[in-house]
């Protein structure tokens, strides 16, 4: 978020003669001096402000603190004073100088500064208050606004921060800092006309403005406008080669476009500017673990070197109030998570949490991200607590959960969005565990298990990960059928009616590698009269959608062959499996929602088992659905299934007939299956960890959990 100074025209209350905002408003707000019986103090008040203007803070510093020792309570040098120990990194010196001055005689821009110090100190609850009372003094402070705004967004509380961001633009319509803000916020409510609108107004006034070509950029490539994105986001780094977010924004970008290894080298650069950067170090991480030619042993030395950054920045916890885990009482287990709602996580996480026992698990919910909808609504009941820790810090996040008394605390994130992986650093449970979300090792000494299937990760592969492998009996994973589109029947084998094989993908366009489109080749090759759909959010840009075209035509796929689908609702995509006899799946990355949801639909898929967990999903969701023969072990292996498979319809037509049946009767979707299998295994694990004394070390008492 953006904030800027106060510009306004009143007379500089530091007595120079000059409009406030020619004069201390560029550098400083300060409270106009009491009447004083020391005649120097308006003298060195001028002159400290002057060195103060112009960055000589120790010589600022030295003159303030001459005033307070004439005039102990004088409120302009304690605020001053206060301004330059938040400057210099001392904060609660900050606080204590700023708070003296408020209650000497308050003024607006005491309270902003006030306000500033707890935000970057993370205590966003107290800033917020701050803010409000500045607006209590001044409610026209289109400032205060903007960073009252500013702070509950980071709270979460997106709607009244739209409307403090949309008040400050009231005062003041060239404010193009708020109108940065308000766009984001916008951005996050999923207004993304609004928010593309809100932008390129704040760039009309401010075409050189950074801050908001990144912006832009950031809602253009959420809409589906690529090379637009792009564009914003190289405009934004001519502008500011520094503006270390357009770095890691661009990365993504061009992940999206396919473009993985220039993706990477804009991960790197912003880590070149700041090695702690968690988003891009992750992101980074991340492309590793799907790039085809990272083996798992660089992975896993690049994991381990982001969770030695994180363990640095880290005081873990050592002892913890957890009771005892009687067999009368359920362990409390903690899932943090920015995806409990429509999400391919909460997918799988519904119909599992309807079976849970609660006589054996009690479960806590911990959401990084505020936005919440229909699954939220239906998933909330299942906890017996349910906390947003959107916009509050790990620090403190992490003692609310060492608070609570958990037993097990579980990560479903891993490097994804809306991650916490620095709360899981503090160790805030006596035993952490990561599942579900991601697929390759956390890097972090604190995460002690991860949960997996023996198919997705064979004993071999134990030496690739920080954590200790669990394997769960039959898959890691279990599906929830789509119950708002349970009306959606399967449909007969459209090769039967179009006389020819209809393949599909439905994952993004980034997955769709060359060594993919080599594979896919062979196949149209083969099968002359094949046809392919496409259907991905990447295929809503022109110039992706004609970059794919050309990349398919080298690969021997002529456009006459090819159906490109703009994404759509979870319904219509659903329905266009109607369309589809075979699913191609990616690799390394393979699918493991539109598995499911394919399966569902009756619609098989031909993966492939690669050397990491996201390469070997769908082999263990098919392996899992019973159809092992889908399972392909190399890609000459995958083109020789492809062609087998495609050519007996007649098999294709009885599988489709009862697969929806088979899958469901299937591991992969018996949630009560699963269930007894995951509180079987978090009873396990516990018990694991409690060793031979009966309790975990580092044990203290029961505080929480009754």
């Amino acid at each position: 978020m953006t904030a800027r100074k106060a510009a306004r025209n009143d007379p500089c209350p530091c007595g120079s003669g000059k409009k406030y905002k020619k004069c201390c408003a560029a550098q400083e707000d300060v409270a106009p001096p009491l009447p004083s019986s020391h005649a120097s103090i308006p003298g060195t008040i001028q002159a400290a402000l002057e060195h103060h203007r112009a960055g000589r803070l120790p010589q600022a510093q030295t003159l303030y603190q001459q005033v307070l020792e004439l005039d102990p309570n004088h409120p302009a040098a304690l605020h001053l004073l206060g301004k330059i120990a938040y400057k210099i990194g001392k904060h609660e010196q900050a606080v204590e100088l700023i708070r003296k001055a408020i209650t000497i005689r308050p003024i607006a821009s005491m309270y902003c500064d006030l306000g500033a110090v707890f935000k970057t100190q993370e205590k966003l609850e107290a800033a917020a208050q701050s803010y409000r009372d500045a607006l209590a003094f001044k409610r026209d402070d289109p400032d205060a606004h903007n960073n009252l705004g500013a702070v509950l967004y980071a709270l979460g509380r997106v709607e009244e921060a739209v409307n403090h961001y949309r008040a400050a633009i009231a005062l003041d319509p060239s404010y193009v800092e708020a109108q940065l803000n308000l766009a984001l916020a916008l951005k996050a409510q999923g207004k993304l006309g609004e928010a593309i609108s809100c932008l390129r107004h704040a760039l009309a006034l401010k075409p050189d403005f950074a801050e908001a070509h990144n912006g832009l950029g950031l809602a253009l490539q959420e809409q589906g406008g690529l090379e637009e994105a792009i564009t914003h986001y190289r405009k934004a780094l001519a502008l500011k080669p520094g503006l270390i977010e357009t770095y890691n924004n661009l990365g993504l970008a061009l992940q999206e476009q396919g473009k993985l290894d220039e993706a990477i080298r804009h991960f790197r650069q912003a880590l070149q500017i700041d090695p702690h950067y968690d988003l891009a170090q992750c992101n980074l991480l991340l492309a590793m673990s799907f790039h085809p030619e990272v083996a798992p042993p660089q992975y896993l030395a690049a994991a381990r070197h982001y969770g030695d950054s994180m363990m640095a920045r880290a005081k873990p916890y050592t002892a913890w109030h957890t009771r005892p885990a009687a067999r009368d009482l359920p362990l409390r287990v903690g899932l943090v998570s920015g995806d409990l709602r429509s999400h391919p996580v909460g997918y799988f996480l519904e119909s599992l949490l309807e079976h849970l026992n609660p006589a054996r698990v009690e479960l806590l919910a911990y959401s990084s991200n505020p936005q919440e909808d229909a699954l939220t609504a239906r998933i909330k009941p299942r906890f017996v607590a349910w906390n947003l820790i959107a916009g509050v810090s790990d620090e403190a996040a992490a003692h609310k959960i060492h608070e609570d008394g958990i037993h097990i605390l579980i990560d479903l994130a891993g490097l994804l969005a809306h991650n916490r992986l620095p709360l899981f650093a503090r160790k805030p449970a006596p035993l952490q565990v990561s599942w579900l979300g991601y697929w390759a090792s956390s890097g972090l000494p604190t995460m002690d298990y991860l949960l997996v299937d023996r198919l997705s990760a064979p004993e071999s592969q134990r030496e690739y990960f920080t954590e200790k492998l669990w394997y769960l009996p039959d898959t890691r994973l279990c599906f929830t059928p789509p119950v708002a589109v349970t009306q959606l029947e399967v449909s007969p084998l459209p090769a039967l009616r179009n006389g020819h094989i209809t393949f599909a993908c439905f994952q993004r366009l980034f997955k769709i590698n060359d060594g993919v489109l080599a594979a896919w080749g062979k196949i149209f090759r083969a099968l002359p009269q094949a046809r392919l759909r496409l259907q991905s959010k990447q295929m809503s840009c022109p110039v992706a959608r004609a970059q794919l075209l050309r990349r398919l035509s080298d690969a021997g796929i002529v456009a006459e062959r090819i159906v490109l689908s703009e994404p759509s609702g979870r319904e219509r995509y659903l329905a266009a499996h109607a369309e589809v006899d075979i699913i191609l799946d990616t690799f390394p990355y393979a699918g493991g929602t539109t598995t499911c949801e394919a399966l569902w639909m009756g619609v098989p898929t031909l993966t492939l088992a690669g050397d990491r967990v996201i390469a070997r999903q769908g082999a263990s969701m098919m392996a899992c659905a019973g159809l092992k023969e889908w399972i392909a072990d190399d890609t000459d292996d995958y083109v020789s299934r492809a062609l087998e498979l495609a050519a007996d319809v007649d098999g294709l037509v009885q599988l489709r007939a009862g697969l929806r049946q088979k899958v469901l009767a299937s591991p992969l979707f018996d949630a009560a299956r699963f269930a007894l299998h995951l509180e079987g295994a978090l009873h396990a694990m516990w018990q694991e960890k409690m060793g031979e004394n009966g309790r975990p070390e580092g044990f203290l008492g029961n505080i929480a959990g009754g």
